[in-house]
């Protein structure tokens, strides 16, 4: 019997093979579609195997054919999402500019499914369109000469992040743009009114600086972060290998 691993492989390889004779085949890619639907319309929370094979109308045990298990079809939803996202030819004048732009967009990808960057953060990776994505900063941050221990580093520091700010998004609010006010007027005047509240010999600053506190989008917010992240990132003064 075929090991997990090399089902998941098998995916990948070529196949001469003549399509089935069914009209509408159960395949791998029908089966992340319908998760991807059902993560779009009521969260990461409601994917389970039994509702993906209710929306394919079929039964779960017919699903295992072409996924292993829940872990496998998580690291098929994020191929499919990492698929999606253009890597731009390395260019060392402008890396912290094009690690930014992959990070953006993998951000967006993950906002537009609520909460299945919980799976990312979960999965142990080996899809290609995955790879293909770490592949692609690798290739941008070697370019630029910074040392590949670093790099290696700072890319899943960077995919850690993404995920992490997109969890948040969904945890605090699946209905609110984060490219608005981080938070709703009311909120954020009750927040300044209880920091101002807060003693005056234990909380100085939370008391003076309670407006900066709270100011800001999400989205302002991610970028200064990204700032932070890349700019602790130094270029090697050895030409890369």
């Amino acid at each position: 019997m075929a090991t997990p691993q090399q089902r998941r492989a098998a995916r990948h390889a070529p196949s001469d093979a003549p399509s089935a004779t069914r009209k509408v085949p159960i395949t791998a890619d029908r089966i992340t579609e319908a998760a991807l639907e059902i993560v779009a319309a009521g969260g990461y929370d409601a994917l389970t195997m039994r509702n993906v094979a209710a929306r394919l109308e079929t039964g779960p045990a017919s699903l295992y054919a072409h996924v292993v298990n829940k872990a496998d079809l998580d690291e098929l939803l994020i191929g499919r999402l990492c698929s999606q996202i253009e890597l731009p030819q390395p260019d060392p004048a402008r890396w912290r500019e094009q690690i930014a732009d992959v990070c953006t967009q993998l951000r967006d990808q993950y906002l537009s499914y609520p909460g299945i960057s919980r799976a990312a953060l979960a999965i142990d990776v080996t899809d290609l369109d995955v790879l293909r994505v770490n592949e692609g900063m690798l290739a941008i941050l070697i370019a630029a000469g910074i040392a590949p221990q670093s790099a290696a580093w700072s890319i899943d520091a960077l995919f850690l992040y993404v995920g992490a700010y997109a969890m948040d998004i969904a945890v605090a609010d699946t209905e609110a743009d984060p490219d608005k006010q981080r938070f709703t007027t009311e909120h954020r005047s009750d927040l300044i009114a209880r920091f101002e509240s807060l003693p005056a010999d234990r909380f100085p600053n939370i008391r003076t600086y309670a407006t900066e506190l709270t100011s800001g989008t999400a989205h302002s917010r991610f970028d200064f972060t990204l700032g932070l992240m890349l700019g602790s990132i130094t270029p090697s003064t050895r030409p890369p290998r």
